[in-house]
């Protein structure tokens, strides 16, 4: 009974596969779409993209082209094709901006794009990408289900892009001497753009060493000017950490050498 039973399973495999290539040579679009949609519902995604590649030229413009449109987006979508699946999914939403399946189509096409967004030291450009389409997603559909869901990727994004920028700034600070004003700059801008930051208060402390390390390594005729400079970003960094700031020892260690020097003037 067992050898007969996967005797019958390989019969059925076989037939199966057989089918399934018969179809894909031959003409007859209607038994593509059939199948294809077939072995969408089934998860056979792989199968099913090379039917829908084939058959989605010859259904535009016909009463079925969105069905189809939507199952071809989605079945890049469910092969993990990013790339392909946010093309596609935008291209439907501005094909059939009437359909049933528009905002699952808009909600899923800005997923593609956040699962593209790199690591945080890449480049960040897709990750704005997707923060822009989740942002579209979210002022369209205010009552959405996913409205929870979007609303923590937008924020993980931020992170991610408050994170490069963060590490673009202490990387010119740590490089030295020639780079500590372009350092001050870049924690200005950051400090500006992100102001609920999680990295405010390191970016406030580098901030404020940067122009200390910048004053005391300087010509004897700016040192006085560039220590009061200094203070006053220490004043800064005091008002929002004064007393509970992780970085509030070195920083007052800073603030007593800065007194001290400023004492010589």
């Amino acid at each position: 009974m067992r050898r007969f039973f996967y005797l019958l399973l390989t019969v059925v495999v076989f037939s199966s596969c057989s089918q399934y290539q018969e179809i894909l040579k031959s003409d007859d679009i209607g038994e593509k779409y059939k199948l294809a949609e077939e072995l969408y519902k089934e998860g056979k995604y792989k199968k099913a993209l090379r039917l829908f590649e084939q058959i989605v030229p010859s259904y535009r413009g016909k009463p079925q082209a969105e069905r189809v449109m939507y199952y071809y987006a989605d079945t890049y979508y469910n092969l993990e094709d990013y790339q392909l699946s946010g093309y596609q999914f935008e291209r439907f939403v501005k094909s059939y901006p009437k359909s049933d399946k528009v905002e699952e189509a808009g909600y899923k096409g800005a997923k593609s794009y956040y699962y593209l967004s790199p690591r945080y030291s890449l480049d960040q450009g897709d990750t704005q990408t997707a923060i822009d389409k989740l942002q579209i997603y979210i002022n369209l559909y205010p009552e959405s289900e996913k409205l929870e869901e979007a609303n923590k990727l937008v924020t993980e994004l931020r992170q991610k892009l408050e994170r490069k920028t963060y590490e673009i700034a202490k990387q010119y600070h740590h490089i030295g001497r020639s780079n500590y004003k372009v350092a001050i700059k870049a924690f200005d801008n950051f400090i500006l753009d992100f102001p609920g930051s999680i990295y405010k208060e390191k970016a406030l402390y580098y901030k404020l060493e940067s122009q200390y390390l910048l004053a005391i390594g300087s010509y004897d005729d700016l040192v006085k000017e560039r220590l009061e400079v200094a203070k006053k970003f220490y004043g800064n960094y005091i008002k929002y950490y004064k007393e509970k700031g992780e970085l509030l020892e070195k920083a007052n260690e800073i603030a007593e050498d800065i007194d001290k020097r400023l004492e010589q003037y």
